[in-house]
């Protein structure tokens, strides 16, 4: 590597940010990502390297902008968004599956606050790009692959939906479009082949935004199907031009582990990879873990986190199941302290009170004070509503509970004397393949001691937690949960773990 580049690790986000879309403002890089049923919805970032994000807020921070059923199942709510920056503002269209279909909003500063959504009932479909033509026409193209003329800023359908391109011949799930202008021609990059194993990234070009499109010969410009890579399930790409004129590719990869077929828990991840163009096709480079770009990137910051919940709200990283309503999720009940107010009876319950982070490390370790003397509470890792462990701390207990699929156990138990009790997750990446049925991880379960020292209480199978076993397309989230009554905690802290 010559000294003038910098290395940086990927996944450039890691954990459970899928669907990425990127814009550049000047020097300023401005990245989104899906959400599904967590509000609030599509987490937004910035960046002046492509590799170190920091996020802003969420897009969709306000109940009036994105509402959220108690009913709305796992993987359901906010698919992919396209954010753009055209005419001095910043675009934001995206779908809502469980409610209100495709919407649009616009800021002036991507930090919010961002408008009240524009609806487009007449626009059929998921996965909507934006781009705009030399005299200020407005096409949206979605997943399938079809495209309309809007008017943006009412969400007026301007035309019937017209098909303009399905990618490879009999290939499945044409999806995620998204529409340029470079040079001579319009390019339109598709993921197609399914967002598992068979996802890939394909582009045609044409004269016109409309088309016709001409498929590039070398399709797909990237996919790791059917190889042995330590990221699979690549694509849903989106291309960026620096302001040194060289070319970038955020998309979505996994990183599966253990045995066979290979398990992915952290949720699909954002990559970046290079960009050459040959004979105006582009043509994507190598992905790779560690790779570099043509420009210093400083060393990444420390991952250890703690939130003591002094604060007026939550920060922009935490994130909810469906809503996040003061009576139920508040800092303001107990000085110090997070207050989590149960709707329901227990973690099954779609009405639980959650509020997480995603798991972004394969290995980690996580802990809260919690003081559960009015209520049942405490950590949970979960995946969905039907797969996920928690220890769970009463006014006498902790227990250690698992549920996957339709069953449900308390695996351990131990009194406990009254008062707050520290909980801890324990996340170990599996290193040692002991046959193929090897889970890609551990999660272990334990108590904080009066001296210091940390009890464990029992350890499980992390595959379990994993999309390949409970499917849909989220990531793991590890967080706080009030199952009954009321349930405060004074600190939460995450650290990852390096072996």
């Amino acid at each position: 590597m010559s000294p003038e580049r910098g290395a940086f690790t990927n996944p450039v986000l890691p954990g459970f940010h899928p669907d990425p879309s990127v814009c550049r403002v000047g020097e300023d890089y401005y990245l989104v990502c899906s959400s599904f049923e967590y509000f609030p919805g599509v987490p937004l970032f910035h960046s002046r390297d492509l590799v170190r994000w920091t996020q802003l807020g969420n897009v969709l921070d306000r109940p009036d902008q994105l509402r959220l059923p108690l009913d709305t199942p796992s993987s359901a709510g906010v698919y992919a968004p396209t954010l753009r920056h055209h005419d001095g503002r910043f675009w934001l269209v995206t779908t809502n599956v469980s409610g209100g279909g495709n919407l649009l909003v616009t800021a002036t500063d991507p930090a919010g606050p961002w408008s009240d959504p524009v609806l487009l009932p007449d626009l059929p479909g998921i996965d909507p790009d934006l781009a705009w033509d030399d005299d200020g026409t407005c096409w949206c193209t979605v997943a399938g692959v079809s495209q309309v003329r809007i008017d943006p800023r009412t969400g007026q359908v301007l035309d019937a939906p017209r098909r303009i391109w399905s990618g490879a011949p009999g290939v499945k799930a044409p999806e995620a479009p998204h529409l340029y202008r470079i040079g001579e021609y319009w390019y339109l990059v598709i993921a197609e082949g399914g967002t598992e194993r068979g996802h890939g990234v394909s582009i045609a070009r044409g004269r016109t935004p409309s088309g016709p499109f001409e498929p590039c010969p070398t399709n797909p410009v990237l996919t790791h199907r059917g190889t042995d890579h330590p990221i699979q399930n690549t694509g849903h790409g989106d291309l960026v031009q620096g302001p040194d004129g060289s070319w970038w590719l955020v998309l979505l990869g996994v990183r599966p582990g253990g045995g066979t077929p290979g398990w992915h828990v952290l949720g699909r991840e954002t990559f970046l990879a290079p960009v050459t163009w040959v004979d105006d096709w582009p043509v994507v480079g190598p992905l790779e873990l560690a790779a570099s770009v043509p420009w210093p990137v400083a060393p990444e910051p420390t991952a250890a986190y703690r939130d003591d919940f002094d604060l007026p709200a939550l920060g922009p990283a935490w994130i909810s199941l469906r809503d996040r309503r003061e009576r139920h999720c508040t800092t303001a009940e107990r000085a110090g302290w997070l207050t989590l107010r149960a709707r329901g009876a227990s973690l099954d319950d779609r009405d639980v009170v959650f509020t997480g982070r995603r798991q972004q490390h394969p290995s980690c370790r996580v802990s809260a004070l919690v003081d559960a003397t009015t209520g049942t509470g405490g950590l949970a890792v979960r995946l969905d509503e039907e797969h996920h462990y928690e220890i769970e701390a009463s006014a006498d207990e902790v227990r250690v509970v698992a549920r996957v699929g339709s069953l449900k156990t308390a695996v351990a138990s131990r009194a406990v004397a009254g008062g707050p009790v520290v909980l801890g997750v324990d996340v170990r990446e599996e290193e040692n393949l002991r046959d193929a049925r090897t889970g890609p991880d551990t999660v272990s379960f334990g108590i904080g001691e009066p001296d210091g020292t940390f009890t464990t209480l029992a350890t499980l199978d992390g595959r379990y937690l994993s999309t390949e076993v409970a499917g849909g397309f989220t990531g793991r989230v590890i967080g706080l949960y009030a199952g009954a009554g009321t349930v405060h905690f004074d600190w939460f802290a995450h650290e990852r773990i390096d072996d």
